[in-house]
């Protein structure tokens, strides 16, 4: 059984070579909602919703603008306990608890 070596990939990453350009990262979406008079989540949906805009900056944005306007299921269904207490008071029936008495003065006499 071979043991250590060369293995592809593994080490630190090395640094851009002179005269290599780095990848462009996604623009700041605060600033340039900022210059646009829009918030960011605007800036977001035009950008995603632009045919003519890259499909992987497309993408990306369509990631960060998804938690502002959908949610998620788990938050929408409750956790385990709440889902446990739900059911147990739709099976208690009879069981379930009961309102508390109501006082009732008659104070006419």
């Amino acid at each position: 059984m071979a043991r250590g070596g060369f293995r592809p990939g593994a080490g630190r990453p090395r640094k851009a070579k002179p005269g290599e350009a780095a990848p462009a990262p996604v623009e700041n979406a605060k600033a340039a909602a900022k210059a646009a008079n829009m918030t960011p989540l605007e800036y977001m949906m035009k950008v995603m919703n632009d045919a003519e805009t890259d499909k992987d900056r497309r993408d990306k944005m369509a990631i960060a603008a998804a938690p502002y306007v959908h949610a998620k299921q788990a938050d929408a269904a409750g956790g385990k306990k709440d889902q446990r207490q739900k059911g147990a008071e739709s099976v208690a029936g009879k069981f379930s608890a009961r309102q508390p008495p109501r006082l009732v003065a008659d104070n006419t006499k």
